[in-house]
């Protein structure tokens, strides 16, 4: 009988070259294949996407680019292709593709705190964020934001890990888990745990010089051509956001209500979430945690409306999961389902009270009336839509504070 579950953890092996160079005009930029050592022999990533498909890390060796006033990333900034061994600890597979790609996206929304702040991602998209005092409290409210999702994911954290967090981390399933350290008993805990990947990464602890260094990004079409664009610059800050404010055929309207400071502390939280989601993508936040993300939706709408189905149903998993220690889907008692879904509409599934972030303009008032329904008292967007006086006006009948930021920030 054939082993299905063996694919999974076989080192594939390529045929990529040890080298790559690529030419922009007269500039060049000098990439080597990275292997690492892993049960005595010298490997590159385990496979690409799925089992079957090649892949190779390449990092930046030589370089020096400067495309117009824009100058790029340079060799010495690197901080996942430059990964060495003793910065690896490995317990089972070893690394692949996603693990990589995943760890780099956590780490483009990570780059936007300076508070202790826990990232989970899978499948190239968060599934719960939260910012606390502590990094064992941040990534106990990351993982029960979708606990559910979060398993086989990667967690990222910006301060080093100790024996309380390690603790609460061995409890659930991770492929990978970063931080700028880990002390000695936290190690001896999560070392136990099969395939479990540790990654430690100095740099985490100065993330924030990466918010404004730029990449280049190439996406290969289906004939071979490439597309090259810069990759985003898309920080925002108090200072240059503002109240949404539009002029419609020589009528100004304004949101009347002002975010209150805690509503500015969540909308920004939301935001900065929002540069690692792929779009379309909606987003809730309350008390500096996701409460529901929707990512890769084809309309806006929609987005809300499936976001905030996830909140309800993951707030009453982690009800059920907390209270009677399992997931919502085992429990078989109906008067604790009813009781458990009671106590969860009770609270808007924690939406009550909460901001919605938004990837992009809101073409209707819509999402507005959906989100109203809910509780939200706070919105961000980058504003920019022909009817974004139907929002504000929205905004205005339920007293919704509603920013603009300028900036979309789709990603694909």
């Amino acid at each position: 009988m054939k082993d299905y579950k063996k694919t999974y953890s076989e080192v594939l092996g390529d045929h990529f070259p040890e080298g790559m160079t690529i030419t922009f005009g007269s500039q060049k930029l000098h990439y080597r294949k990275r292997k690492w050592k892993f049960n005595g022999d010298e490997i590159g990533l385990r496979y690409g996407d799925n089992p079957g498909q090649e892949a190779a890390l390449y990092e930046l060796v030589s370089s020096n680019l400067r495309l117009g006033e824009c100058e790029y990333v340079s060799p010495e900034d690197g901080i996942v292709s430059n990964l060495a061994e003793k910065e690896l600890t490995e317990t089972g597979k070893h690394i692949g593709k996603s693990n990589l790609t995943d760890l780099d996206a956590a780490l483009n929304i990570l780059k936007y705190f300076d508070e202790p702040t826990a990232v989970i991602v899978k499948h190239n998209n968060p599934s719960g964020v939260a910012s606390r005092d502590s990094i064992k409290d941040a990534y106990v409210e990351a993982n029960f934001a979708d606990r559910i999702a979060a398993f086989g994911g990667v967690l990222v954290v910006n301060r080093k890990v100790d024996k309380e967090t390690a603790e609460e981390v061995v409890k659930n399933y991770l492929e990978v888990v970063a931080a700028p350290e880990f002390d000695e008993e936290a190690l001896k805990a999560l070392t136990v745990k099969k395939n479990m990947r540790l990654m430690r990464i100095k740099k985490l602890e100065a993330l924030q010089k990466y918010r404004r260094l730029r990449t280049v990004e190439l996406k290969t079409l289906i004939d071979g051509g490439i597309i090259a664009q810069q990759s985003a610059d898309n920080e925002v800050s108090r200072d240059n956001i503002a109240n949404a404010e539009v002029d419609y055929k020589g009528n100004v309207y304004s949101t009347r209500r002002k975010a209150s400071e805690k509503e500015m502390e969540d909308m920004l939280f939301g935001w900065k979430v929002l540069q690692g989601v792929i779009s379309n993508s909606m987003l809730f936040a309350k008390d500096r945690t996701t409460v529901s993300i929707c990512a890769g939706e084809q309309d806006r709408v929609g987005a809300t409306e499936l976001a905030i189905i996830k909140a309800y149903k993951k707030m009453a998993d982690r009800i059920c999961f907390q209270r009677y220690g399992m997931p919502l889907w085992e429990l078989t008692d109906k008067k604790k389902e009813e009781k458990i879904e009671r106590e969860v509409a009770e609270k808007n599934a924690n939406l009550k009270g909460s901001v919605m972030a938004s990837d992009g303009f809101l073409p209707f008032r819509d999402t507005v009336d959906v989100a109203a329904k809910e509780g939200v008292t706070g919105i961000i967007q980058p504003g920019g839509s022909t009817r974004d006086y139907q929002s504000i006006e929205a905004c205005n009948e339920y007293g919704i504070a509603m920013v603009f930021t300028g900036k979309r920030v789709f990603r694909h």
